[in-house]
C-alpha cells in the first residue's frame, strides 16, 4: 500500500516510516526540512527505503499529483511551538491551517482519492484539562485558561469560589476544545476542517490527541518545543534548569513507540470516519519530577532552579483518558516513564551536544510581555 506522510521528515514521521516500511508498504515523505527543526541539511538523512518529495504541505493545493495511488495520508505536517505561536502568529495559521486545508484541495483534485486521513492533533486543544472539586468528585470542571493577572501573582492553581483547589483526573474526548495558544487554536482549527472536508470527499477521517510526545530521534535543536530535549541539553552542558511555576504543572508524556502503534492501529482499524482518540500515557508527571528524574538517570550535574517563571499560554494539568481508544482499538501503552526515560538518554548520550538555545527563545517571549515570574 502506498502511504504519505506529511511533515514525515520529523520524529514522529520518521518512526512511522520504520514501522510502515517493515509492514511492507511504500512510502511516501513530504517535509521541506525546516532548519528550525532538522538542523543544517547536510544532518538529515530520510530513512532508508522513503521516497523524500522535499515540499511544503501547503504545495499540494497545485500538485495534487503527488497523491496518485496514496490509499493513506498521515497529516503530521505543522509548526508546533506554544511560545512561538504567541508571536510568530501568522506563521502558525498560514502552516497548519492553510497546509491542512492545500492537503484537502489536493485530495479533492486528485484522480484518484485516499480511502483514509489520519491527523495528528494535539492534547492542546482543550485549554486546560479536566479537573473536578474534592467534594464533587463525580463533576467534570473545565476552567479558562489563567490570565497574566493570576500568573504575575504566582496563583498556579484553580480553586471553587468556596476555596475548594481543584484537582486535575484524566481528560476525555467530549471535553469541549478551549485553546489557550495560538497553536492550539490552529490545531482545532485543523480537526473542523479535516471533520468538515472529508465525509463530502468520501474520505474516512481520523483525528489523534497527542499528548507530549517524547523519546529516540526526537530534535534535540529545537529551543522552542520538546521539553525533554531542551533539559538534556542544559543537564548536559551543566547549565542551570529552570523550573517554571512551582514545579507542580504536570504534563502526560507519551514514548514514541506507543504513538507509532496508535496510529498503525487506526490506520487497520474500521473506525467511523471522524472518530477521535486521546493517545497518552494516561500518567501525570510533573515537570520537577521530570527535571528530577533526568538529572538523577544522567549523572549530570546541573542545578534546579523553581523560578516561578511562567509563559502565557501554557496549561497547569493536562493528561489523558484512554478509555475510548482502549475500547475501540485496543491501544494499551507499554512503556512507562522511566524505561522510556531511560531509552532516550541512552539514544541522546550518542548525539552531538547542540548549542543551548533555550535562554534565546525564553528572551523571545519576554520581550514581547508573553514571558515573566511573579511579582516580588
Amino acid at each position: 500500500m502506498r502511504i504519505l506522510i506529511t511533515g514525515g521528515g520529523g520524529f514522529i514521521g520518521s518512526a512511522l516510516s520504520r514501522a510502515l516500511l517493515a509492514r511492507g508498504h511504500e512510502v511516501v515523505i513530504l517535509d521541506p526540512l525546516s532548519p528550525q527543526i532538522h538542523g543544517d541539511l547536510p544532518a538529515y538523512e530520510p530513512v532508508p527505503g522513503t521516497v523524500l518529495r522535499r515540499r511544503d504541505v501547503r504545495s499540494l493545493r497545485h500538485s495534487p499529483e503527488l497523491l496518485d495511488g496514496v490509499e493513506v495520508v498521515f497529516h503530521l505536517a505543522a509548526e508546533t511551538g506554544t511560545g512561538q505561536s504567541m508571536y510568530r502568529i501568522a506563521d502558525y495559521v498560514d502552516v497548519n491551517e492553510m497546509g491542512t486545508a492545500a492537503l484537502l484541495e489536493a485530495i479533492a483534485q486528485a484522480p484518484s482519492r485516499p480511502r483514509r486521513l489520519i491527523l495528528a492533533s494535539s492534547r492542546s486543544i482543550y485549554g486546560e484539562g479536566a479537573y473536578v472539586a474534592p467534594s464533587r468528585p463525580d463533576h467534570l470542571i473545565q476552567p479558562a485558561a489563567r490570565g497574566q493577572a493570576q500568573l504575575q501573582k504566582g496563583q498556579w492553581d484553580f480553586t471553587t469560589e468556596t476555596g475548594e483547589t481543584l484537582v486535575p483526573v484524566p481528560t476525555p474526548e467530549h471535553l469541549p476544545p478551549r485553546p489557550a495558544s495560538v497553536y492550539a487554536a490552529t490545531k482545532m482549527a485543523q480537526e473542523m476542517l479535516v471533520s468538515s472536508a472529508c465525509p463530502g470527499l468520501g474520505v474516512t477521517a481520523s483525528i489523534l490527541r497527542f499528548q507530549n510526545v517524547y523519546g529516540e530521534g526526537q530534535s534535540l535543536q529545537n529551543p522552542y518545543t520538546g521539553v525533554l530535549s531542551i533539559l538534556f541539553n542544559r543537564a548536559r552542558q551543566g547549565l542551570e534548569i529552570n523550573v517554571y511555576e512551582d514545579g507542580k504543572e504536570s504534563r502526560d508524556f507519551v514514548h514514541i513507540s506507543d504513538i507509532v502503534a496508535a496510529l498503525l492501529l487506526v490506520m487497520e482499524a474500521d473506525t467511523p470516519s471522524g472518530a477521535v482518540y486521546n493517545v497518552g500515557s494516561g500518567v501525570p508527571t510533573s515537570l520537577l519530577e521530570l527535571a528530577q528524574t533526568l538529572t538523577g538517570l544522567t549523572g549530570f550535574s546541573a542545578p534546579i532552579r523553581i523560578s516561578g517563571d511562567f509563559r502565557v499560554g501554557d496549561i497547569r494539568h493536562c493528561y489523558a483518558d484512554l478509555t475510548a481508544i482502549r475500547r475501540d482499538l485496543g491501544f494499551e501503552p507499554s512503556i512507562g516513564f522511566s524505561a522510556g526515560l531511560e531509552r532516550f538518554i541512552g539514544w541522546a548520550r550518542h548525539q552531538p551536544a547542540y548549542q543551548d538555545k533555550s535562554d534565546i527563545a525564553a528572551q523571545e517571549l519576554r520581550s514581547r510581555g508573553l514571558a515573566s515570574g511573579p511579582a516580588k
